[in-house]
């Protein structure tokens, strides 16, 4: 048995505790949270770190399959272009891309992430998390603007999805943009109402102008991309309400990006009654479009709020700590402890892995995360993590 302490340890569930003491068992199990004169602490080994300890992140969105690509895309040229470079540049030999992937996976291990949702189009990246101490939830990514792509489409992500763990992966559409209505009918009887889905959501305004009015830059995409757009028609609203009832309903979801998420889409999502998480990607944000989500059209319910990194082809760190660094320097209304939470348990929970990490609690393998150089519990550019368990 070990038991670490810390200047504050900060469970996520429950109030912080100054000089706290956590007892951990040789698998990684919280066997118990106690304060410092607590009787049962005073006659053992007490290992104390000068810092702030919380539970391993949640990675909640991630692209570890494009880690080759670091350095290989421009900044801020916005969306469809940035989607044509990875479209065009993504191609590699195998064992590069799978030697990127070890390495993405190794840090991200050492920065502190405990679990992951990420969005594959390979099964390159199976071998590496079967082995990685990381949790992984992978989403198959399905893309298909004409008919005739749809069922062969589905039959490749199910034989993707094969080689991921069973309970740990789903298929999932990519985007709105990229996937047509015929696909979402399709899609929807298809699917299973266990099946996680995530789905990028409005990170470009252009996507938006695509579905108001059938026009921008998604339109000069597709003619570049050889992709046949003339089925597609113009709904007079907002992308997100366009094709959010043609998804199932029963089956949890997570909206990632949210960039160009107006007050008005989060009212009609609520609307909705589904069960729905917001994700945010701060830096990718910032590196594709240079914008980043208006935050208060979301915080009214915290616990749907989670973060994920993107891929290394829209950030050139795959490292939650730093997102929340992000979110913490451009909205003076968060506080660590939500941002905490967001990073935490919340991601947990949108992962279906809540009963397993993202807070310290008894029975649980959260992963121990030491954050130092932090004073008064806030978020600086001199905090850095190292991760004790």
């Amino acid at each position: 048995m070990k038991y670490v302490s810390a200047s504050i340890v900060v469970p996520v569930k429950g109030n912080f505790i100054k000089n706290g003491v956590v007892a951990i068992d040789g698998s990684g199990t919280v066997t118990g949270v106690f304060a410092e004169d607590d009787p049962l602490v005073r006659e053992v080994a007490v290992e104390f770190h000068d810092g702030v300890l919380v539970p391993g992140f949640v990675n909640a969105h991630c692209h570890i399959e494009l880690s080759h690509m670091l350095g290989k895309t421009d900044r801020e040229v916005g969306l469809p272009k940035f989607l044509s470079t990875v479209m065009k540049m993504r191609a590699a030999e195998p064992d590069e891309i799978i030697a990127d992937i070890k390495r993405a996976d190794r840090s991200m291990y050492e920065k502190g992430i405990q679990a992951v949702g990420d969005h594959v189009n390979t099964e390159l990246s199976a071998a590496v998390k079967k082995e990685s101490p990381i949790i992984y939830h992978t989403f198959v990514e399905l893309m298909a603007m004409a008919k005739e792509d749809i069922q062969p489409r589905i039959d490749r992500a199910r034989d993707i999805e094969f080689y991921f763990e069973p309970d740990r992966a789903s298929i999932t559409p990519h985007a709105p943009y990229s996937c047509s209505k015929d696909f979402f009918k399709v899609f929807r009887k298809m699917i299973r109402e266990d099946n996680l889905l995530s789905i990028h959501n409005q990170e470009s305004e252009e996507e938006n102008r695509l579905f108001r009015y059938k026009e921008g830059a998604f339109l000069d995409f597709y003619a570049e991309m050889g992709l046949d757009a003339s089925a597609f028609k113009a709904q007079a609203r907002n992308s997100v309400q366009s094709y959010l009832p043609h998804l199932p309903r029963n089956n949890k979801l997570i909206l990632v990006h949210n960039t160009f998420t107006s007050l008005k889409d989060v009212d009609f999502i609520n609307r909705q009654g589904r069960d729905v998480f917001f994700c945010v990607c701060p830096k990718a944000n910032l590196y594709i479009e240079g914008k980043l989500p208006k935050i208060l059209n979301f915080v009214p319910d915290q616990e749907r709020m989670v973060i994920g990194t993107d891929s290394l082809a829209s950030n050139d760190t795959l490292d939650i700590l730093e997102e929340m660094k992000v979110l913490a320097d451009h909205f003076d209304h968060l506080d660590f402890l939500q941002i905490l939470q967001w990073a935490t348990i919340n991601g947990a929970a949108a992962l279906g892995l809540s009963d397993m990490l993202g807070s310290i609690e008894v029975g649980k393998r959260p992963g121990l995360v030491l954050l130092e150089g932090m004073h008064n519990l806030r978020l600086t550019d001199n905090v850095t993590s190292r991760r004790l368990v």
